[in-house]
């Protein structure tokens, strides 16, 4: 999404998230367009699979079994994001290479590389790509395959062959849902690449904010025993803290600024 309508659109997605469910009346007034240009809006939303409309309104509910849109994940649990990748950059040391998969939480972590250079980055995300393609001193893999638009990344079996001919340090990925000590994800497709990137690496970080734990989702991804370290947010309850503790996962909890958006 580009220009004047792009940037209303995204507007429009941080307030239906935030608030949940919203009037085209309301949404009108607020951003100052007419209801015809709200309706354009939200259609457009619709057809990228970000919210619901329904009678005089919209809403969203991500769903259980279908993935959202990357432009509708890029805007959940934002705050939470940006802790767990500042963290997850201090992993990172010149020299190395590195794979990031194509989830909404470690594509913030090409915001943090320029200080860590030379660096090889391997990925299959299309937006990290775009946002490393011009950054000195950065060695950019890029894995082809099937794109999808839905999460702006490639997949299939292009790319997990490109997968399986590389060899990296560290992969940082993240996923959909995790119960218990299971990382679930909802799309078959994208489970088959992110075990791929597993098998190509010597170690494995998993970043997933405390909104994941306790979520469902139909495919199982790994066991977290299988991630050499786990970061997630302070928000993690007591309960689930206590379950990681007992199954000897390395975790680390990361503060994160809550203050008023």
């Amino acid at each position: 999404m580009t220009g004047r309508a792009g940037e209303r659109r995204q507007h429009l997605i941080r307030h239906i998230i935030q608030v949940g469910s919203a009037q085209v009346d309301e949404l009108a007034a607020l951003f100052h367009v007419s209801r015809m240009t709200v309706h354009r809006d939200l259609d457009a939303l619709e057809q990228q699979g970000i919210v619901r409309k329904v009678h005089g309104g919209v809403t969203v509910h991500p769903s259980n079994l279908v993935e959202s849109n990357v432009l509708y994940r890029s805007q959940v649990a934002a705050r939470e994001k940006e802790a767990l990748v500042r963290a997850a950059a201090e992993y990172i040391e010149p020299g190395q290479a590195i794979i990031l998969d194509d989830s909404s939480t470690t594509a913030g972590i090409t915001r943090h590389l320029a200080a860590r250079k030379p660096l090889t980055v391997i990925t299959n995300s299309l937006g990290a790509i775009r946002q490393l393609k011009e950054l000195y001193g950065i060695r950019v893999i890029c894995l082809g395959g099937d794109y999808n638009s839905r999460f702006d990344s490639f997949l299939g079996l292009i790319c997990e062959q490109a997968v399986s001919s590389l060899r990296a340090n560290t992969l940082f990925m993240s996923t959909s849902a995790v119960i218990g000590t299971t990382a679930y994800h909802q799309e078959q497709d994208v489970v088959k690449i992110k075990r791929a990137l597993m098998a190509a690496v010597d170690r494995r970080i998993l970043l997933v904010d405390s909104t994941k734990f306790g979520r469902t989702a139909i495919n199982r991804l790994a066991q977290l025993s299988e991630f050499d370290l786990l970061i997630t947010d302070d928000g993690l309850g007591a309960e689930e803290r206590a379950a990681l503790g007992d199954a000897k996962i390395n975790l680390r909890i990361v503060p994160v600024d809550r203050g008023v958006r």
